[in-house]
């Protein structure tokens, strides 16, 4: 459950927002080196793409159950 509140959180933190990257911040160190190690452009499914993607619209419901799920089975065999 804490997985699902911070990882949001933590993504915001970098500088993955709503309004788009914010300057200056991880987000846009990370953004900047997959700009110039793809000749200019972030690739689609790429991890700046994807956390971009979560840090603008927050997680889906399928990727909430999908997280749920692996957390709490990785929670399991842990204890």
């Amino acid at each position: 459950g804490m997985a699902l509140i911070g990882l949001p959180v933590a993504i915001g933190a970098l500088g993955f927002t709503e309004a788009g990257i914010a300057a200056g911040s991880i987000a846009a160190k990370m953004m900047s080196a997959a700009a110039i190690a793809n000749g200019g452009g972030v690739a689609t499914g790429s991890i700046v793409a994807v956390l971009q993607s979560i840090g603008a619209a927050g997680l889906s419901m399928a990727v909430k159950i999908g997280l749920t799920s692996a957390l709490g089975s990785a929670g399991a065999a842990i204890g």
